[in-house]
């Protein structure tokens, strides 16, 4: 029995059952003060469908999942060497290919022409609107953050207070709140659209001016704090945010230029392309900016801030920058919010879901636009499968426990993220041969 147990696979496959025996109970029915531990064994005998084939206990598929685990885990440490060759060799001519101009600006003209196709191919009511209200926002909402904390290296812990700011704009303009607007009267919906960004873009200058000069640690507690201040603001301001009770009903988005009238009215898909529209605006802009003047200054400053200060850099004005500029496609989720759902609740903008946009960044990859597209798709697409076909023993509240083991595992196995920048790669890959610190991945900090 001893032999067994100093056997380093009998441990890696005891550790592999204990893991799917843990995530059985957390992922289990709830128990009760009458009965307590009827959650504990619900967990394990509770009979569940498998794809409609037969029904078994619980027990099962987490048995089946332990037995999966352990024989990628026994592959990757066996054949890991010869699986990594393979896949350079095989992604060699790609990765290539995908560096010259032409054939980058032809890839991005595809997948714009398979975007814009999408609503026709999806006819599905619940995915239409999970295609705006929960991945084209929150794909909007990892951009914005990935100017902070992956170009600049600043750790933003309430970049949701830039997204209730868009929103409450909107609101503002259209007359949904009880604070009447500055210029009289109300405005269209699409017009709402520059008065947000540059309210947003003034309220990221406002608080990046006074607090930006902070660090590492020190900034996030600061940006933490704003985001708190601002959703404590929205409900308790009832005569000029309305309140718990949110805004009024804000109208439809809706464009009224001379003979050009349109009205968005209802239906999602209007919204989507017009989302879609921004995405490629933003994915534009931010790609110009990182290979500018201004996206070299970030990196100088993610990098080592004393040292680009060194060479006359302006810390703080740039930082600034990419708080405004992370800010203004914060401040377009918002509006399209705003704009689609009607009403707006101060309750909508939490430190949860700053959070769930800090977490898309960092899977998708920090400081790669690319990345944190598919990031925030691919996460946002599986959270609203989750919802709508949820599989058997599933409940919405664990949620975040998945997303908080996929950080911790990416934070293991992957810390550049699902599609890594090339300059981030080659800080962790500093960080990891000592000649850089590994809390400057993420903070951009220094010692």
């Amino acid at each position: 029995m001893k032999a067994l147990w100093d056997n380093i696979w009998t441990r890696r496959l005891i550790s592999s059952l204990a893991a799917m025996a843990i995530l059985a109970v957390v992922t289990g029915p709830p128990g009760s003060n009458l009965t307590p531990l009827a959650g504990f064994t619900g967990s394990f005998a509770e009979r569940v469908s498998f794809f409609g084939l037969f029904k078994g206990q619980r027990w099962m598929v987490f048995f089946v999942f332990a037995l999966v685990m352990f024989a990628i885990w026994w592959t990757w440490v066996s054949y890991g060497e010869q699986i990594k060759g393979a896949l350079s060799k095989t992604l060699a001519a790609p990765q290539a290919a995908t560096r010259r101009r032409p054939v980058r600006w032809g890839i991005a003209i595809v997948l714009i022409v398979v975007a814009a196709l999408l609503p026709h191919v999806v006819t599905d009511p619940f995915w239409q609107a999970a295609m705006v209200e929960q991945i084209g926002v929150f794909v909007l909402l990892a951009l914005g953050l990935n100017v902070v904390v992956g170009f600049a290296g600043l750790l933003d812990l309430g970049f949701v207070a830039f997204y209730a700011v868009g929103a409450y704009a909107t609101a503002w303009v259209t007359g949904a709140l009880p604070l009447p607007f500055l210029f009289g009267g109300r405005l269209d919906t699409f017009w709402a659209i520059p008065f947000a960004l540059a309210l947003v873009m003034l309220a990221g200058i406002l608080l990046g001016t006074p607090t930006l000069r902070l660090r590492g640690d020190y900034l996030a507690i600061v940006t933490l704090g704003f985001g708190e201040i601002v959703t404590i603001f929205l409900n308790n301001l009832n005569g000029i945010t309305g309140g718990a009770a949110g805004s009024g009903k804000i109208p439809y988005f809706s464009l009224n230029v001379g003979v050009v009238k349109y009205h968005w009215g209802l239906g999602p898909v209007p919204y989507y392309y017009l989302t879609l529209g921004f995405v490629v605006l933003f994915l534009i802009v931010f790609s110009l900016l990182e290979h500018s003047r201004v996206g070299r200054a970030w990196t100088a400053i993610r990098e080592d801030e004393v040292a680009a200060e060194s060479v006359g850099i302006n810390p703080l004005k740039y930082k600034v920058m990419a708080f405004a500029i992370g800010a203004a496609s914060a401040g377009f989720a918002g509006v399209m919010t705003a704009g689609q759902s009607l009403y707006i609740f101060p309750a909508t903008f939490t430190l949860q879901l700053s959070i769930n946009i800090l977490v898309l960044v960092i899977f998708g990859g920090m400081g790669s636009i690319m990345g944190v597209l598919i990031g925030a798709i691919v996460i946002q697409t599986a959270s609203m499968y989750l919802i709508h076909t949820p599989p058997a023993g599933y409940q919405p509240a664990d949620l975040y426990i998945y997303l908080g083991a996929l950080l911790v595992v990416m934070m293991i196995f992957r810390p550049a993220g699902l599609v890594p920048s090339r300059r981030r790669r080659r800080e962790i890959g500093l960080a990891e041969s000592g000649e850089g610190h590994m809390n400057e991945v993420l903070t951009g900090d220094t010692p």
